[in-house]
């Protein structure tokens, strides 16, 4: 029986892609999948350790763990005309170095925000903080993701939308990319492709249950939003794009890592279909 860790962050589009394995819909022979949630960043600096067989991600962190993972097909998350918030008090005015709160060194939201607010001064938090510091007025802005995107307190307003400052940078109206998963290269290559391609199948599943999923999660307190934010929420983070990588969110990410290395943050230019799995080896294999 092979052992395999999953860990992805405790936000509902997480949760949701992976649990149609934890009920049992979905399952690989002589393999057993054990999964624990953990926000963002935690996941991001476990990555940067090795520390899981397969492991939710911010897609701006992979530059830096590329060659001990490789980009996993499945479980993304995108934005499409959405995205984390910067947010502050209602009628507050931010100066040139205000101080933010931000989910994590290695997220997508703060490699974007560095290249567009280079003298903001940076705080990172853990993503559930976020909002209640900035109503303390603990620092003067925050970025908010996940659910907080669509529950922020009546206090607050949008500042920047990231969406925004993406497509200022990135044009061509291209997806924004925020999530993804990776798994640990020294898992033997037809075991990989297996691992890939059972949790494609449990997106895929878990997208064409949603309600029926939903539902299970929600009476299990696995979600921290109500049933209408839940499918909101889902409608735009863990949909049909969610399955499968596309050729339109390739080229994001591509774009992505090209801002990065463009601003210092990489140390060389990324393509990501060089990082894949290369799940053509088990027909090559058999042929």
């Amino acid at each position: 029986m092979n052992n395999i860790t999953v860990a992805h962050s405790p936000d509902a589009d997480d949760i949701f892609m992976y649990y149609a394995i934890k009920f049992g819909w979905v399952n690989l022979k002589d393999t057993k999948f054990s999964n624990l949630a953990a926000d963002i960043e935690t996941l991001n600096q476990a990555t940067i350790n090795g520390q899981y067989d397969i492991c939710a991600i911010s897609f701006a962190l992979f530059p830096f763990v590329k060659k001990e993972f490789a980009l996993l097909k499945t479980a993304v998350s995108f934005g499409d005309g959405y995205g984390p918030k910067l947010v502050k008090l209602k009628g507050a005015k931010l100066k040139r170095n205000f101080k933010v709160a931000l989910s994590g060194k290695y997220t997508t939201n703060a490699l974007l925000f560095k290249i567009k607010y280079p003298d903001a001064r940076i705080t990172y938090m853990n993503f559930l903080e976020i909002e209640q510091a900035v109503l303390d007025g603990v620092v003067d802005a925050g970025v908010l993701i996940h659910e907080s995107i669509l529950t922020y307190d009546k206090k607050l307003e949008v500042e920047a939308e990231l969406w925004d400052i993406w497509q200022s940078l990135a044009g061509n109206d291209l997806p924004l990319p925020l999530g993804g998963m990776c798994i640990r290269r020294s898992i033997p290559l037809n075991k990989a492709i297996d691992y890939e391609n059972t949790l494609i199948d449990a997106v895929n599943v878990a997208n064409d249950n949603k309600l029926l999923l939903s539902k299970m999660l929600i009476e299990r307190d696995l979600i921290r939003v109500d049933h209408d934010t839940l499918q909101t929420y889902l409608g735009l983070y863990a949909n049909d794009d969610s399955i499968e990588l596309s050729d339109l969110q390739y080229k994001a990410l591509d774009k992505l890592y090209s801002l990065g290395f463009q601003h210092g943050f990489y140390d060389d230019l990324v393509k990501s279909k060089d990082y894949l799995i290369p799940s053509e080896y088990k027909e090559l294999r058999n042929s």
